[in-house]
């Protein structure tokens, strides 16, 4: 059945179909740590509460984009389109495992009902995260259902997986407490998700580089133009970074963030996105930890 857009879901953009090649090259080993699948839209359904409706971004454009970039190794994160169906994520992340290698890892959205053979089924295939959508699920601001996510992140504990969080990390003035004692490492999606303009210097976000000094959170630098006030190239962007990299740069990774899904600006290239590097992250050998080798122990590859 195919979904169509509505008026709840407009359809969004699709990316820039001709990305540029980096003006450096990437180290061995590069990972994109945050990209999506979407579609075929006629062959799988999206979730009837969604905020979106996406083009078909599949994974042959995704390959054709990680060999123009120079990216190796990649990790499919599940869109909040699907809900808590993985089917997109889990059968192309089977397709990528068994055509390349075992290269290839997932971030998926679960129910606390999944049973514990569900998720050794997804940990066989390459799973290694469960996401929490913060932004849509806290009951009010600054307010985080950590009995929700606790519950599970126990219970992957032993799997070696991490919990994912799509929050706005300046809506906690102490998330380094409130993260205390966690039975997983955490990772936070696109800078935190403040909005740039507050600057390193908010309260709120120096809470969230305590929490990265502690070295059990990692950030990803993906999204730039999600929490923007400019266009490309995103100058409010880069002290958020140095900030964050200069906390621990042992606990950054980096992700496309491909195929930019409900991004109403303009459309960022891919090749200009993975050049903004060289600014947020200037010495080349902090650069190759956050491309190569970070990912590398997250992730286990």
């Amino acid at each position: 059945m195919e979904f169509k857009p509505t008026a709840a879901a407009p359809l969004c953009a699709g990316p820039d179909p001709h990305p540029r090649k980096p003006s450096f090259q990437l180290p061995p080993g590069a990972t994109d740590t945050h990209f999506h699948i979407f579609g075929p839209m006629a062959q799988y359904g999206f979730a009837e509460q969604r905020i979106y409706t996406p083009p078909d971004a599949l994974l042959a454009d995704w390959q054709r984009l990680a060999n123009t970039l120079g990216v190796e190794r990649g990790v499919i994160v599940q869109p909040s389109v699907y809900g808590t169906d993985n089917s997109v994520t889990l059968a192309n992340l089977k397709a990528m495992n068994g055509l390349m290698n075992a290269k290839w890892r997932g971030v998926v959205v679960v129910e606390d009902s999944i049973t514990d053979k569900e998720l050794e089924a997804m940990h066989a295939l390459g799973v290694r995260g469960i996401r929490f959508n913060v932004v849509d699920v806290a009951s009010e601001k600054g307010v985080l259902p950590m009995h929700l996510v606790r519950g599970l992140a126990e219970r992957i504990a032993p799997l070696g997986w991490h919990v994912q969080f799509l929050m706005h990390v300046d809506d906690y003035p102490d998330l380094e407490k409130r993260f205390d004692g966690f039975p997983t490492d955490i990772v936070v999606d696109h800078f935190g998700y403040m909005k740039a303009s507050k600057g390193p210097t908010d309260r709120n976000f120096q809470a969230f580089l305590r929490l990265l000094k502690g070295g059990r959170c990692w950030c990803k630098f993906t999204g730039a133009y999600r929490i923007s006030s400019h266009d490309m190239p995103y100058p409010d962007v880069t002290p958020l970074a140095h900030a964050i990299t200069d906390a621990n740069p042992d606990r950054v990774v980096w992700g496309t963030d491909w195929p930019h899904p409900k991004h109403e600006g303009a459309m960022p290239n891919d090749g200009e996105m993975c050049n903004r590097l060289l600014d947020w992250v200037p010495d080349a050998a902090n650069r190759d930890k956050v491309l190569a080798h970070n990912p590398a122990r997250l992730y286990g590859f």
